[in-house]
Order: structure tokens, then sequence, then C-alpha cells
């Protein structure tokens, strides 16, 4: 009771600021808050409980190891391995408090609330014991910003004074303090945070703005969207000044011009900056900042993003004119990018409110995100092969410590973020997950029983309902079928024009029990690679089909110590000559790809495939394919 006293202020208190610290652009699309939107049984739900199980498998005092360390304190256990004792000390810690602040506001568990008030406690002994404000798990991180303070700077890609990335290491604690805050309502969290922007903010006086940009050169997160957030959360302009002061202007100045320069660079040192860019121009009203933000999410979606809503080659944009290395390598998309185009994406829907927005988000986590996670044993993967016929590696939560273990334990437990969305008497029906939503101030409840993609039919509920008129809207999605797109209101078909991309709009004084039926008829298609090459994946709606093969072959599937820190699948490459490809003798793909009796979203590829030897293989959504050797992009044929 004393948890939601102190909840409830401080939501009061947010939007209190909210209004004083408001842009001259309005936000179109409001959040809920996960609290407020409850998974209901289907694969998002199972999702989130693997990733649960996942999570409470740590032990939080061998992930604060780093942190009390570095404070000169006794360490209660060792530091787990990998990326954990190897000077990216810390870096998980971050990323659980953010975890552990999803999954509790979204599930009520008690032991995330206790293992987050416990991680908190722990780090706030930290921070008075260094006395500066300071808590970090860098090895030698105070010392190392003290040089930064006197002004000695040496800066690299992937260090800062020959530390490995200490930028992006402190932006996880600091993500993840802000993140206790505003989505779990911990105070002791705010308290921490402030102290350390503020520690942040002693060192930056002292440094001039050429100096600060010279530190950026090295990985740092998105410490500009945290500071952002920060002004927001104290009402403080100073704080947002920082955030523009540690705004990369080596990225930003070109994305302000239209100008893509992001061939070769790293893709997940970009994606944060952009984020931060978006956020600044939200709290400052700077159409600049924006327009870049919107600039580089066009050009990365339309341009360097594969089917599966991912990006990335060996971690870096490849050339928009040659896919090869997609094709060819095995390190393709890496999760964390797509982590966080998902951030960036759900900022540009809340305040553009275009469907595109939506339309990716719901792509890349059906595709991407979903099947990043083992659905049975749990454990994350870093990199999602395109190659014809290989594989990917899961994490083992006591050995991997990769960056995409972090994000991955964030990803399951936020996906009720963006199935809805509201502003003044509208709601957004955004996805089609099932779930059940309290909307607090207008005293409503709804609740979503779908099996999509399984079926193509979405019911609503009303629940409950106050006197209020509430226009409900309905995403039409750009892969539906509009021809045959349909929306019934207790069974009676509405006359409504559904345009793919947009939203059909439900305007009634609605009443407990009433039900809306959404209707989603899916078609098969094709892409090519985004440069127009030989290859060719298939999609049943927005959902990527893929075929499993060589299954009986044994795999080493489990990320294990190696020259890589275990997250590359550094088995057996086949042959590119040998691997299966396709004949579109139709553009009418139903014609060739049949669905399956008695499985569901389930197709035979026998009219497409070239080889005899592989005319039986089955093509699925590829969120299920798992613990096998698998096929994406096809070899498009002309024989």
């Amino acid at each position: 009771m004393l948890y939601m006293t102190n909840y409830k202020t401080t939501l009061l208190l947010l939007v209190v600021l909210l209004a004083a610290f408001a842009p001259a652009g309005a936000q179109m699309m409001k959040p809920f808050k996960l609290s407020e939107v409850e998974l209901l049984p289907g694969v998002f739900s199972q999702a989130q409980q693997t990733d649960m199980r996942y999570m409470l498998s740590l032990d939080a005092d061998r992930l604060l190891a780093p942190y009390l360390r570095e404070a000169g304190l006794s360490p209660k256990k060792e530091n787990y391995p990998n990326w954990e004792n190897t000077g990216l000390d810390g870096h998980i810690g971050g990323h659980y408090l953010s975890a552990l602040s999803n999954m509790y506001a979204a599930t009520s568990n008690k032991q995330m609330n206790q293992r987050l008030d416990y991680m908190l406690s722990e780090l706030k002994r930290c921070q008075e014991k260094t006395g500066t404000g300071y808590i970090g798990g860098t090895p030698g991180g105070a010392k190392m910003w003290s040089d930064i303070e006197a002004g000695h700077i040496k800066s690299d890609t992937f260090a800062l004074n020959e530390k490995w990335v200490p930028l992006y290491n402190i932006h996880k604690i600091f993500a993840g303090l802000r993140d206790a805050y505003l989505i779990a309502g911990k105070d002791d969290a705010k308290e921490i945070l402030i102290k350390l922007t503020d520690y942040v903010d002693r060192v930056s006086s002292h440094l001039s703005d050429d100096q600060i940009q010279t530190m950026l050169f090295s990985e740092h997160g998105g410490l500009n969207e945290i500071f952002a957030d920060v002004a927001f959360i104290t009402g403080d302009k100073k704080y947002l000044t920082l955030a523009q002061r540690y705004s990369h202007l080596m990225l930003l100045r070109p994305l302000i011009e239209h100008v893509d320069n992001l061939t070769g660079l790293h893709a997940n040192m970009q994606i944060p900056k952009a984020v931060g860019f978006q956020r600044v121009a939200e709290l400052s009203g700077d159409a600049s900042y924006a327009d870049a933000a919107r600039f580089f999410w066009q050009t990365v979606v339309s341009h360097r993003t594969v089917v599966i809503g991912g990006n990335s080659v060996q971690e870096h944009f490849n050339p928009i004119d040659n896919y090869k290395p997609m094709i060819a390598g095995i390190a393709g998309p890496e999760t964390c990018n797509t982590y966080n185009m998902l951030k960036l994406s759900r900022h540009l829907f809340e305040y553009d409110g275009e469907s595109k927005y939506i339309d990716f988000y719901e792509r890349a986590t059906y595709n991407h995100i979903l099947s990043s996670q083992h659905p049975v044993r749990g454990g994350f993967v870093y990199y999602t092969s395109m190659r014809p016929r290989h594989y990917r590696v899961y994490s083992q939560p006591q050995i991997n410590m990769w960056c995409c273990v972090g994000s991955g334990m964030e990803n399951h437990g936020k996906y009720g973020e963006l199935i809805y969305s509201h502003s003044d008497h509208n709601l957004f029906v955004n996805l089609f997950i099932p779930s059940r939503l309290t909307w607090t101030d207008k005293g409503m409840v709804i609740a979503q029983e779908t099996k999509f993609p399984d079926d193509e039919v979405s019911r609503i509920t009303i629940e409950k309902v106050a006197t209020q008129r509430v226009t409900i809207n309905v995403r039409v999605p750009s892969w539906v079928d509009a021809g045959k797109f349909q929306i019934k209101i207790n069974g009676k078909v509405e006359s409504l024009e559904a345009k793919p991309g947009s939203y059909v709009s439900l305007e009634r004084t609605w009443k407990k029990g009433d039900i809306i039926e959404v209707h989603l008829p899916m078609k098969l298609t094709y892409e090519q690679m985004p440069d127009g090459s030989n290859f060719v994946a298939f999609l049943h709606g927005p959902i990527v089909l893929a075929a499993k093969t060589d299954s009986g072959e044994k795999l080493n599937y489990l990320g294990t110590e190696n020259q890589f820190g275990g997250y590359r699948a550094s088995g057996t490459m086949y042959p590119m000559d040998e691997a299966p490809s396709v004949r579109l003798q139709s553009a009418d793909l139903s014609a060739l790809i049949i669905p399956l009796k008695g499985k569901t979203q389930t197709f035979s590829a026998l009219k497409l495939i070239t080889q005899p030897k592989y005319q039986n293989l089955e093509l699925v959504p590829f969120y299920k394919v798992h613990d096998s050797r698998y096929v994406i992009y096809w070899p498009l044929t002309q024989n």
C-alpha cells in the first residue's frame, strides 16, 4: 500500500513537470504504463515468463560486485565472467535494473520488486561511500573521470583513456536508474540518478565543447537521451543543456542536412544517439534534432534493414548497394540494434502519429525480437545470421554477459508498451497481441483475445466503461488485404473505408459487453534484399517465413567461452552454391506456397524449390524456428 501511494505521487509529479516542460509541438500519441497492460495467454506472455525465469537465475550480488569494488566496499560475491570481468564490468547490472523495472511494472511480480529494491539499496550504499555522486563498474572508473576533468582525454571507437567503452558502460546504469524511477516508481532511483548526473555535469563543466565531442568519438550509448530525461524528471533545463552537449555532432550535422553517411559506422553506436536526438527535440522543441531523428529512422529502415527488421553486418552498416556480406557472413543483424530501433520508432510514433512506425515495430518485434529468445530454455541471440543453412547461438545465464543479454532481458518484459496508445478521448489499438488494457483515467477496461498470426481475427471486448464517449481507432496494417479487411461490432459488419497504413475510427458510446471483431486477412508476399540482389524472403502478412534445414545435425548452439565470447555461431559454414534455391514461376504466390492442412502457419514450398532433395521443406514463421539451421533468404534462379 505504501508503494502504491508513492507511485501515484510520483506519477502526479511527472504530469505536473510535463506540463511545465512541454515543447512547442504537441505529443500526438500518449503511451500507457506497462502496469496498465496485462499480457494474456499467447507467445508473448510465454516469452515474458521465460525471460523472468532467466532473470531470476542470475545472482544480484555477482552483478553488483563491480560497483562495490569500485566504491571501495567488499563485494559479497565475485564478478560474473565473460564481458563482466574483462573491462565492461557492471554493464549487465544496469540492464538488469531496467529489466526488473519493466517486468515488475508489467507483472507485479514480488520477486522482481524485491530484486529491484535490493539492487537500489546496494547502489545507494556505493554512492554514499564514494561521496562524490559517482557510481560505476568500470575498473578504475573514478580515476578515469578525474583525468578527464583535468583535460586528459584519449578517445577511440571502442575505448576512452584506454578503457573499454566506459561511457557506454555508465550509460547502462544511468538508464537502469531512470527506468527504476519512471517505470517502477522507485524514489531512491531518482535520488541516485540525479546525484550521478550532477557528478558528470560537474566534470563536464571543466571541459570545452570540443573536448566533449572528442570523448563522444568513443561508444557512449544514449547519454544525451538520459540527460534529457533527467531534465524532464527534475524540470531543470541545465540537464537539457548537458544533453545537447553530449549529442554527437559528427552524426547529427549530416542527418540535419539529410545526408546518409552511415556506411561503415558501427550501427549500435549510432542508433542510441538518434533516440537521444528525438528526446532532445521533444523537450526543447528544436525541429532540427527531430528532423535528424526522422531522417535517420527513414534511411535505416528503407535502405539498411533486412526482412526481419534487423540491420548491420559484423555490427556495422554495410553499403546500401552491396548486401553480399549479409548473405555470405554469419554475423547478421545484432539484436541490440533492433532493441534501439524499436525505442526510436516508439518515440517517433508518439510524436508524429504515423502508422509506418508501428508497421516497422510490429515486423521487428515478431521476426527479430521474439525470435531472439529460446522459447523453452531461455537465452538470448546476439547475431541472427541471414546466411542460408546457418544457425544461431543462445546465451547461458551464468556464462554469457554480452550486450544482447542485457538488452534481451529488457526486450521480453516490455511487450505491452505499444499495444495501445491514447490521445484525449481516442484509444488506439496498434498491435494485435492478446492483452487486457486498464485505462485508468477513463475507467475503461478492454480485453483483446487473439491467436494472431495463427488466426486472422482479433476480438476486443469492452469489460468496463464509464459514461464518456470514446473513439476506438483500430490500425489497418500496411500488409493487410484491404479488400477483405473487416470490422464487426456485436456481430454486425461496419461500413467503413479501410486504407492500409492508417486507422479506422469507431466512435460511439460504448457499453459493457460490446465486442469488436477485427478480421486481418494476410497475403503472401516476397521481398528481395535491400540492394535488389537475387535473394528473396517470403512473408505471410507481417510474418517472415523460414525453413528448418539439417535439423538432425548436432549444433553447438549454446554460447560458450571462446575467442569471440561465445556469441558467434562459429560452426561449419555450408557452401553457398549448395543452398536451396527457388524459382518464381508466377507472380501469384498463393499458387506456389500452399497451406498444409492441420498445421497452423505452415506452408509447402514444393512448387518453389528447384532442387528435389529440398522439396519437402516446410515454410513456418521464423520466430518458431529454434535449434536448427534455417533458410530465410533464398537464392533466386531463372532456370
